[in-house]
């Protein structure tokens, strides 16, 4: 079940499964580690969005998490 990462809450893992938006906004999450089948870590929910990602950590508004569909995976 593909969801947007924003209704993920704190503490739940997923799986991206798509990001949609401006192709240079797109192509800078991937250079971030964001990317179709990475896996990521909600740390903190709502505006801004704190993610782990990889071995980082990345800040997004909420706005942006709409636009990334996640599938919700058991913590990793």
């Amino acid at each position: 079940m593909l969801m947007p990462l924003d209704m993920l809450r704190a503490g739940e893992h997923g799986e991206v499964a798509e990001v949609s938006g401006d192709p240079a906004w797109v192509h800078r999450l991937a250079e971030l580690g964001l990317r179709e089948g990475s896996r990521l870590c909600v740390v903190q929910p709502g505006t801004p969005c704190l993610l782990q990602v990889a071995n980082g950590r990345l800040c997004l508004r909420g706005s942006e998490c709409s636009q990334i569909l996640v599938r919700p995976v058991c913590g990793t």
